[in-house]
């Protein structure tokens, strides 16, 4: 009987402690920094917007801040409408000015050297000499004639020299006739010598910054008629624009560009009154603006015409394109969702655009951040 009290003594005294050894093993080894991990990725997965099976998207109002999504309500209108122009920068012609090369010659540096692209000039300044470049037999032809009228110069010399001396026993008129043969030999002779040894200085034409076409060296030789370098005015610049209806410019309220993101507002200058390749050439005035435009620079010209049409006026940073490359804006539908629309629009200026077709009345459409909720996968 004690036996079998000592055994079940001990049988519990084992089973006691082999359940507090696996009791401090469950509970002792576990890594509790694990779950927390978990725990905190949980919490940050969901606070990150995600894209829904529709195609919509849910947007905690943390992240919108983040983004800084602004929205507008919008309202249907009536807007002015708007056409979209091809247009190059150009020069204006009442301020600017080329350099061509009258005959051909050899260039030598003006007074200030040779010029630069850049340069700031005033007109009348010397920029380059050219000297003239003719063949051997040319340059034979001219020396010959200089001593033809070498020779004629010093006979109408002599002849006027006896003429004088007895000028009491002739006609005055014969001694004047001398004397005017013997003037215009003189200058045919300084002529034939100005195309033989002197050089022709190249003068600014207008005043400005030297915008060279090409680049010209010292003693390189040129064509006739070539054209060496540019006068311009940056600050006096013209747009021409192409319009393939030629009653746009009847019905012309305003105009601007678009050079990138950039607006530059443009004035109304004049059209032509031929087309060009089936379109009529409209010229705008390039008004004072921070954007700085190149001459050949090909630009957006939106002209706002006199016509109405009726849509939403939206930002032009409002628009986004689609996986297609169609024009598609955000709605925000409810607090955290957001919703895409296909739009079909028209130009109205270079800062906004009228939406006629793919929203409704009182859609908060978003302005801001719209190019950040496409990232969204």
């Amino acid at each position: 009987m004690l036996v079998r009290k000592s055994y079940l003594t001990l049988l519990v005294l084992l089973l006691t402690l082999s359940g507090g050894h696996n009791s401090a093993y469950a509970h002792g080894d576990d890594d509790h920094s694990q779950e927390a991990k978990t725990t905190a990725a949980t919490i940050v997965t969901t606070d990150a917007p995600q894209r829904l099976a529709d195609g919509s998207l849910l947007v905690p109002k943390a992240v919108q801040r983040r983004l800084g999504l602004r929205t507008i309500q919008v309202r249907s209108s009536t807007l002015s409408a708007s056409v979209e122009l091809n247009g190059t920068v150009l020069a204006d012609p009442a301020t600017g000015g080329i350099i061509q090369a009258p005959f051909m010659g050899a260039v030598q540096p003006g007074p200030k050297g040779m010029p630069i692209a850049g340069r700031k000039v005033i007109k009348g300044d010397i920029l380059v000499y050219l000297r003239p470049v003719s063949s051997a037999i040319d340059r034979g032809n001219q020396q010959a004639q200089r001593a033809e009228l070498d020779a004629l110069i010093t006979i109408a010399q002599q002849k006027l020299t006896r003429y004088e001396q007895i000028a009491n026993t002739i006609p005055r008129q014969d001694i004047d006739t001398v004397r005017i043969e013997y003037a215009a030999l003189q200058k045919r002779r300084n002529s034939v010598a100005a195309s033989i040894d002197e050089v022709l200085p190249l003068r600014a034409p207008a005043s400005g910054v030297l915008s060279s076409t090409k680049s010209i060296l010292a003693g390189q030789i040129v064509d006739a008629r070539e054209t060496l370098f540019e006068v311009i005015d940056p600050k006096r610049l013209v747009v021409e624009a192409l319009a393939y209806d030629p009653a746009i410019s009847s019905i012309l309220q305003s105009a601007s560009a678009l050079a990138g993101e950039s607006t530059v507002p443009l004035q109304f200058t004049g059209s032509g009154y031929q087309l060009r390749e089936q379109a009529l050439p409209l010229l705008f005035r390039v008004l004072p603006s921070a954007t700085s435009l190149a001459v050949g620079q090909r630009l957006n010209v939106i002209v706002r015409t006199s016509n109405g049409i009726r849509g939403i006026a939206l930002p032009r940073q409002a628009l986004v394109k689609g996986n297609a490359g169609e024009l598609t804006v955000w709605v925000h539908t409810d607090a955290e969702r957001f919703v895409v629309r296909r739009i079909r629009i028209q130009p109205l200026d270079a800062q906004s655009v009228a939406v006629v077709d793919g929203l409704h009345e009182s859609d908060r459409v978003v302005t801001e951040g719209a190019s950040l909720l496409s990232q969204v996968r």
